[in-house]
């Protein structure tokens, strides 16, 4: 008995330790003096409900984020992801492919077109031709590869946004519907063609994953924003290609150079002096 008790114990023992030795290796080692809580569980704040009869004026408007822009760096870095931060490029992806977040075809900004997370993938990267090593010959061999387009390769976003007056707030309100990113799209001798754009995001949609990861503050890293923070505050610079014609035509088609920013600081004076005349007595 005495035997079977002591064995007992002993396998007791032995599970007891090797329990503990892998709660050990599986603990995350904490990198702060505190846990982090409050960005990981933030929720998004709701929209105010507004009825088309209380719509008094609306223009749709397209915009384009350069992120070279010193402004909009915290929407650009890390290109490389780091442990509490992400780029928003990546934020997408990520959520794109896990299935968090809806993509739309690149020439639907009305969001009728939704990709699935493979036809999404397809479009974060590109088919190149590389030379590779032929294990036989020992020969350079040509070969096509995928690459994946990386975080430092989307250097602009398209946004496109709804300014309104609610009578019933009595205010001009503006909502972002959509996002888009923009990649350099270069020739066979690495010289620049444009831009392409790589899927339309539904931002009301995305707001939710947006929530939930910060952007760096450069004043203090205990106050912390969230992208979700970045667009509903506004914290980003950003110009007018687009706006709501008969046409259906973009500010390139019809001005360029310093024109194009003339006629798109006269779209921003048409609606600041909407909401002035609104309230002029």
């Amino acid at each position: 008995m005495k035997l079977i008790k002591i064995g007992t114990l002993l396998l007791v023992g032995v599970l007891l330790t090797s329990g503990f030795s892998l709660s050990a290796q599986d603990l995350k080692v904490l990198d702060k003096p505190w846990v982090k809580e409050n960005t990981p569980t933030r929720r998004v704040i709701p929209y105010t409900h507004v009825r088309e009869q209380d719509v008094m004026w609306h223009r749709r408007i397209w915009r384009e984020i350069d992120l070279r822009e010193k402004i909009n760096h915290p929407l650009y870095y890390p290109t490389t992801k780091i442990d509490d931060r992400k780029s928003l490029f990546d934020v997408i992806k990520d959520a794109v492919l896990a299935g968090e977040l809806s993509a739309y075809d690149p020439s639907d900004d009305e969001f009728k077109i939704k990709l699935t997370p493979s036809e999404a993938m397809v479009k974060m990267g590109d088919t190149i031709s590389v030379l590779v090593e032929d294990p036989e010959t020992f020969e350079l061999v040509e070969t096509n590869t995928y690459q994946e387009i990386a975080s430092v390769d989307v250097v602009k976003y398209h946004m496109k946004e709804d300014w309104f007056f609610d009578r019933e707030r009595s205010i001009m309100d503006v909502r972002i519907m959509g996002i888009a990113p923009l990649v350099s799209v270069l020739d066979e001798n690495g010289q620049f063609k444009g831009l392409k754009s790589l899927f339309w995001i539904y931002f009301p949609e995305a707001r939710y994953v947006f929530a939930n990861y910060d952007v760096f503050n450069r004043q203090n890293d205990a106050e912390r924003r969230t992208f979700e923070d970045i667009f509903w505050k506004r914290m980003f610079n950003s110009y007018i290609i687009k706006r709501s014609n008969v046409y259906d035509r973009m500010l390139i088609d019809y001005k360029m150079g310093i024109d194009r920013l003339l006629e798109a600081e006269q779209v921003k004076e048409e609606i600041f002096n909407m909401e002035h005349d609104v309230w002029h007595f």
